[in-house]
C-alpha cells in the first residue's frame, strides 16, 4: 500500500487549526502527525515527526511563518511547506518562495482544491496559476534589477529551456506536453532532468532560478 503523506499543521488560531483539520481528514491519502501553534513549536516537532508536508500560517506569535519555513527548509530540506493565507498578497508569497516554500493555499478555498493542490505538491507537479505566475515573473523581475543581475551559460537544452519557460507561466504536466506535442511522461522526465541539473527541488524553485541568472529577461 502507498504510505499516506504525513503532515503538520502550524497556525496560533484553534478555530484554524480545527478548519484545515476537517478538510485534510477528508482525505485518507492525508495523515495529521502533529500541530504546532507557533513557528518555534514548528521547527521543534519538525525534527520530532518528520512529516512529508507542513501546512503553515504566515502571521504567528514568537516566529513567525516565513522564519519558521526558512530555518525548516535549512534543516530538513526534504519537506515540502505550503503557506495557508487569507490574503493573496504576492509580496507573502514571493517571500514564502524565497524561504523555500513549495507555494500557498487561500484558507477559503473549496477542500476539493486543497485535496488537488496538496496531492500535486507532494508529487512536485503543482503549477500555479497563471495570474499568480505572472505577477510572480513581475516580481522577480524586480528583484533582479535592484540586485545583480546574472547571466550564466544555462546548462539546459534546447527542449528543456522549453519546458522551464512553460513552467514559468504556470502550465502543468499536461498543458506543456500539448503545447510542445510530446507526451506527459515524457514532460515528466524532463522536469526531473531539469531539477537534477540546477539542483533543485521543484516548480517555483525552478521559476525563481531562471529569473535570478536572467535567462529568460524581457521575454514575458
Amino acid at each position: 500500500m502507498i504510505q499516506p503523506i504525513r503532515i503538520m499543521l502550524v497556525d496560533d488560531h484553534e478555530h484554524a487549526r480545527q478548519a484545515m483539520r476537517e478538510i485534510i481528514q477528508m482525505d485518507s491519502k492525508f495523515d495529521i502527525v502533529c500541530e504546532a501553534l507557533n513557528g518555534e513549536e514548528a521547527v521543534a516537532l519538525a525534527e520530532v515527526w518528520m512529516p512529508d508536508l507542513i501546512l503553515m500560517d504566515i502571521n504567528m506569535p514568537k516566529l513567525d511563518g516565513l522564519g519558521a519555513t526558512k530555518l525548516i527548509k535549512e534543516r530538513f530540506p526534504y519537506v515540502k511547506i505550503v503557506m495557508v493565507t487569507v490574503s493573496d498578497d504576492i509580496t507573502d508569497l514571493f517571500e514564502a518562495i524565497k524561504k523555500g516554500a513549495q507555494g500557498y493555499l487561500l484558507k477559503n478555498l473549496h477542500p476539493t482544491s486543497w485535496h488537488e493542490y496538496l496531492h500535486a505538491v507532494a508529487i512536485d507537479e503543482a503549477p500555479m496559476s497563471r495570474e499568480v505566475a505572472l505577477r510572480l515573473l513581475k516580481e522577480f523581475s524586480t528583484f533582479n534589477r535592484t540586485n545583480r543581475a546574472l547571466s550564466e551559460q544555462s546548462p539546459l537544452t534546447g527542449r528543456e529551456k522549453e519546458i522551464l519557460e512553460c513552467v514559468a507561466k504556470g502550465s502543468g504536466n499536461r498543458d506543456i506536453a500539448v503545447t510542445l506535442s510530446i507526451s506527459e511522461h515524457t514532460v515528466k522526465n524532463h522536469l526531473k532532468n531539469i531539477l537534477h541539473k540546477l539542483h533543485l527541488e521543484n516548480r517555483v524553485q525552478l521559476m525563481r532560478y531562471a529569473y535570478d541568472k536572467g535567462w529568460f529577461k524581457g521575454r514575458f
